[in-house]
């Protein structure tokens, strides 16, 4: 092993097993090119080597499904001869070095994830974690920029952003989470895989061209942890086009309706290489790639940066060579750049050449399977410590009586209204949106056919924290509960696994517990997972951030007509719950407020109360018994009813024991709900509709005027 290349591997992250076992494999050294490409497919981003076996738990087979794991999105059967294509992915590591950037081109990427399906996307949702924005001005920096990279790439590409969720914990502020979640929409018939095929066919280069913006960018920045000196890694944040992905999105839906493409795969992290080389093992061939074919934005690119740069808006197919010229034709309309790079072949090699001269030669399975896995350690000391749950009254810096506490909650940044967010949205372009956010628990879009799709994205990182099992299935249950609350029942399921560095033993058992509890949680709703992102490595020298897995999830309602809503609608409309609620305030955001750290663990509900108590609410939405349906989640019960009130614009008058724990949280298990009271028989009622005051008799009073105003200023945005 020359000192040279020892000295390189290691600062391209392999480690000096890998570098032996890749020594090994080859029965040589590898060259500069190739070891630039094996550090990358062997990297934490692209190999999974460190979460591959756990995810193997996950249930992926469901009778809806048409694309599952391995594919660029996921797709689901919707009914009509559509289908739905939809996952998410984060873009962490680049957005907290360069946060406009980063989340504009997580943004991009997740478009062109959903496209290289053969799906139109018709929708993005975006999951964020930042620091405490009233005390840091780094985390409110981090947000607007954030916010700003969202809008300028999805309203510059024409596609609405429907929902999403923030959440603010001190544990985000030097690693900030940034995922995002895209829907399309497909004939069945279209949908496309991207595995090579055909000896002899052309490999295309479609859109952009390559420079070297992104080098290593989203597959080295998510393979280690942030530290010192991250500002030296802003050269690696790809620079995204929104009008060029835009032209690229059409080019290649029409190429895909005129049936001119054997294959498509996105060119997301490894570039070039990782998707010649994943296009190719999922085919069973080999591919060569000619460098000096690249279409250049910088000249005298070296070879192996052209192999590796993540330069946006690109796209790589594979066409037979008698179509070239009708493919030619559409990219010129949608000036779109085509570049014949390549040919696959029988070799079982991804070959490079630089003007007919081979620069590397390495086998597919090296690059795509060989790399080791490794057997998790996890150290978590069993089950959290046992805690008695906290009281409203308990002793504390944060507010005690229940009018205090409600004022409190709902001007705290996790609670506060998000329409300043929003509003940087456009939420209604291609005239699908249903339910905007804020007046649903989910988005919902509009079918051809009248029915209609409905899509929640949701995690919590602090219950998480408490209890990682619980709290991931409490992900998958919330998630469940906001389809059932505007009538939809779940397809599928897409995640995004936020962690910290899992070779420390607590990280991985927090890793390990929460995936367990993710299948549990979807075993016990029957939803499989279609597909997800991991991302491992959130640290930063203060430490790690709470272990956050996000649940995207798309469900079904048969009339989008009879969508359900988040507000309270009419005067006089009995108030009741829905569910075994046993509220807890362990990891809630009272909790936070009077400076408990999570802890303790959380309720752990019979799986069939909460497929009952959805099936019950999901239901009375389509037959329009209920009015009104809103979980019981983040604040808990006074949170919620507090909530419905507003976004109704009416008041309300509730009962409850004198016991009843106002604030404990056990979100996807219960909800409050509206209806004339003769269609709510059987329903525990707690209250009517009416007035312009809300009030729980005996403990609180308040105008929905004041709960108004302080809800609307908890967030206030620059």
């Amino acid at each position: 092993m020359t000192e040279l290349l020892l000295s390189r591997h290691r600062e391209l992250g392999l480690t000096d097993r890998e570098y032996d076992l890749i020594v090994e494999l080859l029965d040589r050294e590898p060259n500069g090119v190739e070891l630039a490409m094996l550090s990358l497919m062997w990297s934490e981003h692209c190999a999974y080597k460190h979460s591959r076996k756990l995810l193997r738990r996950l249930p992926i087979e469901g009778p809806h499904v048409l694309l599952g794991p391995g594919e660029n999105a996921g797709a689901v059967d919707v009914g009509d001869g559509l289908a739905v294509a939809f996952k998410v992915e984060s873009h962490n590591h680049p957005s907290a070095v360069e946060p406009f950037q980063g989340a504009a081109t997580g943004v991009g990427g997740i478009l062109r994830d959903v496209f290289a399906v053969g799906a139109r996307p018709i929708a993005v949702l975006d999951s964020l974690r930042f620091g405490e924005p009233l005390e840091s001005p780094r985390s409110r920096y981090l947000l607007e920029r954030v916010v700003a990279g969202i809008g300028h790439y999805g309203n510059s590409i024409g596609v609405p952003t429907v929902g999403g969720e923030i959440y603010f914990e001190e544990s985000y502020e030097q690693n900030c989470l940034v995922n995002a979640m895209c829907l399309g929409l497909a004939p069945r018939e279209r949908l496309i895989r991207s595995a090579a095929a055909g000896v002899g066919n052309v490999v295309v280069l479609l859109g952009a061209l390559t420079g070297r913006d992104g080098i290593g960018g989203a597959s080295v920045l998510a393979s280690a942890e942030l530290g010192e000196g991250d500002e030296a890694k802003r050269p690696s944040v790809q620079i995204g086009d929104p009008f060029s992905e835009k032209k690229l999105m059409e080019c290649c839906l029409e190429l895909l309706d005129r049936e001119l493409l054997v294959s498509l795969q996105d060119l997301g992290a490894a570039g070039l290489t990782s998707a010649s080389s994943e296009m190719a093992g999922k085919g069973g061939v080999g591919i060569d790639i000619d460098v000096s074919r690249v279409p250049l934005r910088e000249p005298g690119m070296e070879p192996f940066e052209i192999m590796i740069s993540e330069s946006q808006e690109r796209m790589l197919c594979v066409v037979e060579p008698e179509r070239l010229g009708e493919v030619a034709k559409v990219c010129e309309r949608w000036e779109t750049l085509a570049a014949r790079i390549g040919e696959v072949t029988d070799s079982g090699q991804v070959r490079v050449l630089n003007s007919g001269e081979v620069v590397g030669d390495l086998p597919v399975e090296v690059l795509v399977d060989k790399c080791p896995t490794y057997e998790l350690e996890p150290r978590g000391g069993g089950p959290p410590p046992a805690a008695n749950a906290l009281r409203a009254n308990a002793a504390g810096s944060g507010p005690t009586a229940p009018r205090d506490s409600l004022l409190a909650l709902l001007r705290s940044p996790n609670i506060a209204s998000r329409r300043p967010v929003f509003e940087q949205y456009d939420s209604i372009v291609q005239s699908r949106t249903v339910r905007r956010p804020d007046e649903a628990d989910a988005a919902v879009l509009k079918l051809p056919d009248g029915s209609a799709i409905a899509v929640s994205i949701d995690g919590n990182g602090r219950r998480v924290a408490c209890d990682p099992r619980r709290g991931a299935a409490e992900a998958v249950y919330e998630c469940a509960a906001n389809l059932a609350c505007v009538g939809a029942e779940p397809l599928g399921v897409t995640n995004c696994l936020n962690f910290g560095n899992p070779e420390k033993p607590e990280v991985a058992w927090q890793l390990t517990e929460a995936v367990e509890g993710i299948a549990e949680g979807c075993e016990a709703l029957g939803v499989p997972v279609v597909g997800g992102n991991v991302s491992l490595y959130n640290e930063s020298p203060t430490g790690a951030i709470f272990p956050t897995p996000v649940i995207g999830m798309v469900g079904k309602l048969p009339d989008a007509s009879k969508a359900g809503r988040l507000g309270f609608l009419c005067e006089g409309d009995a108030i009741a719950l829905v569910g075994e609620f046993e509220p807890s305030l362990n990891g809630s955001e009272l909790a936070k407020l009077q400076g408990e750290p999570p802890h303790g663990p959380l309720p752990d509900t019979e799986s069939r109360f909460v497929r009952d108590a959805q099936r019950i609410v999901r239901m009375g939405v389509r037959s329009e018994a209920l009015h009104n349906a809103h979980d019981i989640a983040e604040g808990g019960l006074a949170v919620a009813l507090a909530e419905c009130c507003l976004a109704g614009g009416i008041g309300a008058t509730v009962e409850l024991p004198g016991d009843f724990e106002l604030f404990g949280e056990a979100a996807g298990r219960a909800f409050v709900v509206s209806g004339p009271q003769d269609r709510l028989t059987g329903f525990q009622t707690i209250g009517r509709v009416g007035g312009q005051d809300f009030e729980i008799v005996g403990r609180l009073k308040l105008p929905i005027t004041e709960l108004s105003g302080v809800r609307d200023g908890g967030l206030r945005y620059a």
